[in-house]
């Protein structure tokens, strides 16, 4: 124990040996303290959590620093369902002692699941929404509202507590009997629970002492018991009267008589229900049966028709290789084209032929020999072939010949390296020709093809010229 002035260690002194001042009453308020602590602390042991609180409540007044009995405070509050309150109270405590406090623990383990805080804040909201129910006189919600509570808290004694009382208050006392057992497992010590199941017990087994007594009661003597919500009273001065033999075997008799008729009358229906019953059944398999069939037939025409289709495409591919203009056709060509250009050496007409296998051929899409062959003689004719065309367009543009410019020029663009004067030239013979658009794109060309030459400059003239 230390000293509240000046927090040194006190002895067994009335006074503090260090400064001085009377520690006498403080010790005593200490030891009170410390004595509810461990009452309280006894009591949580044994589960009356009730007086447990009110121990530790008591210590806390006489020393609001009493960290342990706030931690205990706390878990007791979390055992009764009251998380909001022991959150609290470890908060509290946690300020008290920033260092070495297990509330750090309790709050960490709280914190760390959000789901969990989430799932209390919402029992919270529905408990006070089944209290709201409850002064708007609407049980039944409020009846529902407590038990989603209890599904996700179910150790919440106050809720507990209101489902019993809105149970009593519609009669239902075993229900009510249910609930308040399971507050008393929870806290065995909580007197309202105590006095809620003192009246359910005293609606679920009524004194008989207050009944008749004297002749009156000795005439109505019986034996009483209780099954389930209703009570059993069986009389036991009955006695059985004379002749009761010929009575027991017509009783008899009539019981064989009225079990004849119930066998036929109830049985004989059953069966024949369960005939009737498995001949649908059988007659639905077969039905199944007979539809998985159809449907397995369908499916087979149907690939069927499929596979003609895939036959009839196959048919028009392999048309398209062997017959005429078809790939094989075109690879004809090609050699053929080849092996003249390798006797004679004649560019030009190599060129021709090559120009009509591109029109009949996507070279894309062809093999890889194809193209690497086709690309072959294009190198191979290309350079000559460009200079060739270049200078017939050029020429021809010269002599105001537009149209033979234009041809020659975009012949000479597919061969061989264009250059700068290609483009120009034949955006020019456009121009002169009087088509705009295909002037525009190629004085554009050369701009972007070859952004320093010089001829860039007079095609932004132009293209200025023609509104761009």
């Amino acid at each position: 124990m230390f000293c509240y002035h000046c927090g040194v260690l006190l002895s067994e002194h009335d006074y503090c040996t260090a400064c001085g001042a009377d520690v006498s009453l403080y010790k005593k308020i200490i030891a009170v303290s410390n004595m509810y602590y461990n009452e309280g602390l006894d009591k949580a042991c044994v589960r009356d959590l009730t007086g447990a609180v009110n121990s530790l409540r008591q210590c806390l007044k006489f020393n609001k620093n009493h960290i342990d009995a706030r931690n205990l405070l706390g878990l007791v509050y979390y055992e009764m369902g009251e998380v909001v309150s022991a959150l609290s109270e470890w908060v509290i405590s946690k300020n008290l002692r920033p260092d070495k406090n297990i509330a750090d623990d309790y709050i960490e383990k709280l914190q760390s699941n959000p789901s969990r805080l989430d799932s209390i804040n919402s029992t919270i909201k529905k408990y006070n929404q089944a209290l709201n129910y409850c002064k708007q006189d609407n049980k039944d919600l409020a009846v529902i509202q407590l038990k989603k509570v209890l599904s996700v808290n179910p150790r919440f004694v106050r809720a507990h507590l209101l489902l019993a009382l809105l149970y009593m208050d519609s009669e239902q006392w075993e229900r009510a009997q249910r609930e308040l057992r399971k507050c008393i497992e929870i806290d065995r010590n909580n007197t309202q629970t105590l006095r809620y199941l003192k009246e359910v017990e005293l609606m679920l087994a009524p004194d008989e002492s207050s009944r008749q007594s004297g002749k009156n009661a000795k005439k109505d003597e019986a034996v009483r018991y209780i099954s389930d919500n209703e009570m059993i009273i069986q009389p036991v001065n009955v006695k059985e009267p004379k002749g009761s033999g010929l009575s027991t075997l017509f009783n008899i008799a009539i019981g064989l008589v009225i079990g004849m008729a119930a066998t036929f009358f109830l049985f004989v229906p059953s069966a024949q229900n369960k005939i009737k019953t498995q001949s649908q059944q059988e007659i639905a398999q077969i039905s199944s049966q007979l539809d998985e069939k159809t449907l397995r037939i369908q499916e087979l025409e149907s690939e069927n028709r499929s596979l003609s289709d895939r036959l009839n495409d196959l048919e028009k591919d392999l048309q398209g290789y062997v017959g005429m203009g078809g790939t094989m056709a075109s690879y004809d060509s090609l050699l053929t084209v080849s092996a003249a250009y390798l006797q004679d050496g004649d560019k030009l007409a190599t060129a021709d032929a090559l120009e009509q296998i591109a029109q009949s051929v996507n070279i894309e899409e062809a093999s890889e020999g194809f193209r690497t062959l086709y690309g072959a003689l294009q190198a191979a004719i290309g350079p000559s072939l460009y200079e060739q065309f270049y200078n017939e367009g050029h020429d021809a543009y010269g002599e105001d010949r537009y149209e033979t410019a234009i041809t020659a020029l975009s012949r000479a663009l597919k061969y061989g390296t264009p250059t700068v004067d290609c483009y120009y030239f034949l955006a020019r013979a456009y121009h002169k020709n009087g088509d705009t658009q295909d002037a525009k794109d190629y004085y554009n060309k050369v701009k972007e093809l070859f952004p320093e030459s010089d001829r860039v400059a007079d095609a932004q003239k132009f293209l200025d010229a023609l509104g761009e």
